[in-house]
């Protein structure tokens, strides 16, 4: 059975269509709202009511989000909670893997390293973990820069041995294209995780501690499995990364990590993949490329979606969708809804037919 925290309705005096609008707020229009990094669970709301939204679209989305296996799923507009829900046992105290999800965290020390002048994009990675990281050639190797493992177009090779590998030790990081020339969707991104520590003389898990989750007011911790570390958080701690991107990297009035950096982060990084940024999945674009595949599909990531949307995706479905137009965060976590998969699958699409049904 599946816990409900979903906020109390006010109920509205039907009027007529010639009635003052404003009694309904424009959550576009409303002051954005951050939730105190003190360690309470005070967060402030918004009722579907308030916000004019569709309340007899909320039960056929919790009865979805429960029937595709997921723990928790949260809706903030304007960084207030309209939306909190928790399925399977789970709570909002309980910690759940971030899987791909977390390279945006990746993406976002990245960016927080380069504007403490630790480090620049441009720079090739080799300039910061020494040579020989890989299985290329010293020349193949020296083409690869840090800008090139945020886009996914390091060139190496995604397969070893025709599997599908996650392996970063060096015999597994095998030439496959020049730098730049190839967009695949690999693990290889994580040694910016080495760059960055390297750069600041830390553990990467002390940096990114104090530039970014305490700053956000976050909980969690990167944990290892098999050749990844993930992040594992609660929900709430997956919403507050949210709320900073959906404010272009500033936080309650602190630029975490600057909004020109973040706006390259959430834009199409490289002329192959149209719909990837810096370890950002966008929206809206003309075509993409999926893991595991050099085939190009034309259209939209998620046709059902907002247009301006960008996203983290992780494994088994974990999700944060950031939409600017709508001041709007919103967070799944739980299970593979189907079948096992890396980043997108056919539940995003079905998932937003049943959120936008909430307002439109």
């Amino acid at each position: 059975m599946k816990k409900i925290f979903l906020l109390p309705i006010l109920l509205l005096t039907v009027f007529s269509c010639s009635s003052d609008s404003s009694s309904t707020p424009n959550p576009v229009e409303e002051a954005m709202y951050f939730p105190p990094n003190d360690g309470s669970t005070t967060w402030e709301t918004k009722t579907i009511a308030t916000l004019g939204w569709n309340q007899s679209a909320v039960q056929p989305l919790l009865d979805y989000l429960e029937l595709k296996h997921s723990k928790s799923f949260i809706i903030l507009v304007n960084g207030r909670m309209v939306m909190e829900n928790y399925f399977n046992g789970h709570s909002a105290t309980t910690p759940w893997y971030w899987a791909s999800a977390g390279k945006t965290l990746t993406s976002t020390m990245t960016g927080i390293a380069q504007q403490d002048g630790l480090l620049n994009i441009n720079d090739k990675v080799s300039d910061y973990i020494g040579t020989d990281w890989t299985n290329e050639t010293l020349a193949q190797e020296n083409l690869i820069t840090c800008k090139n493992l945020l886009s996914m177009t390091s060139g190496i090779d995604d397969y070893v041995n025709g599997v599908y590998s996650d392996d970063v030790t060096p015999s597994s990081l095998n030439y496959k294209a020049d730098a730049g020339t190839r967009w695949a969707y690999s693990n290889v991104y994580v040694k910016l995780q080495d760059v960055i520590a390297n750069a600041a003389g830390q553990t990467w898990s002390t940096y990114f501690n104090t530039k970014l989750r305490d700053k956000l007011g976050m909980t969690g911790s990167w944990i290892q499995s098999g050749n990844n570390t993930i992040y594992w958080s609660t929900t709430r701690s997956m919403a507050r990364f949210g709320l900073m991107a959906l404010n272009k990297g500033k936080w309650n009035g602190t630029q975490v990590v600057n909004e020109a950096y973040f706006t390259q982060a959430t834009t199409t990084s490289q002329n192959i993949n149209l719909s990837y940024g810096y370890l950002w999945w966008l929206n809206g674009k003309a075509s993409y490329h999926l893991p595991q595949t050099q085939v190009q599909f034309n259209g939209s990531l998620i046709a059902t979606a907002p247009s301006d949307m960008f996203m983290a995706l992780g494994k088994n479905d974990q999700k944060i969708y950031v939409i600017p137009s709508k001041k709007m965060v919103v967070i799944r976590m739980g299970d593979a809804a189907d079948s096992e998969n890396l980043a997108l699958s056919d539940f995003d699409e079905t998932l937003w037919t049943k959120i936008a049904a909430l307002y439109q």
